[in-house]
């Protein structure tokens, strides 16, 4: 697929309603083109856009992988992102997207990455199910180091999944219902942060 198809396609993907980027001209002073070549990459920009210091990108190993310096089996690879068989597998096929900017969490990765990223899902997770004969798979992210974060850029795993593969031992939890009191308080204190980080 040529680059311009290529953007086109991603761009609808960030804009369902069809809506063409603006050109170049047309920005507000300041705004940068939607999709872009990763600041990992070759051309040392990473650290000029404030998205990651040049000791971080340098021993970041997902990094080292979009920049062609570390060992990788990658499966996929567009303007935005990577797909690569994960090196220590929880199943056969276990896959990982990585967006080829480096973003340490969820919560300071763009929208439109993480858009970009989304998109991509169906399309690996079926290749990657027919490939391994399952019918099911996990998507995860681990955000932060107390939910198993080890690498610390964003990135999801696709986990391919069989009926009763027992993966995950928390899956034979039973789990208790939920309280009404404990709820409302929770309910009134999750929308209040909502409120304020719109503003």
């Amino acid at each position: 697929m040529s680059p311009p198809r290529r953007l086109a396609v991603l761009c609808s993907h960030l804009r369902p309603d069809g809506a063409e980027p603006p050109a170049e001209n047309e920005r507000p002073a300041g705004q940068k083109t939607v999709i872009s070549t990763s600041p990992c990459g070759d051309d040392g920009r990473g650290a000029a856009a404030g998205r990651v210091g040049d000791r971080e990108a340098e021993s970041c190993v997902f990094c080292r992988i979009i920049r062609d310096e570390a060992p990788a089996f990658k499966l996929y690879e567009d303007d935005v992102c990577v797909c690569i068989l994960d090196s220590h597998p929880l199943a056969l096929g276990h896959s990982l997207i990585i967006p080829k900017c480096h973003f340490s969490s969820m919560e300071v990765t763009p929208p439109h990455v993480i858009a970009a990223m989304c998109s991509k899902v169906p399309f690996l997770s079926n290749a990657i199910m027919k490939a391994t004969d399952c019918d099911a798979f996990n998507l995860v992210v681990n955000n932060g180091e107390a939910a198993g974060q080890v690498i610390f850029h964003t990135h999801f795993h696709i986990i391919p999944r069989r009926s009763g593969d027992k993966l995950w031992p928390t899956e034979s939890f039973r789990r208790s219902s939920i309280e009404p009191n404990e709820t409302s308080s929770l309910i009134s204190c999750i929308k209040k942060q909502l409120d304020s980080s719109e503003d």
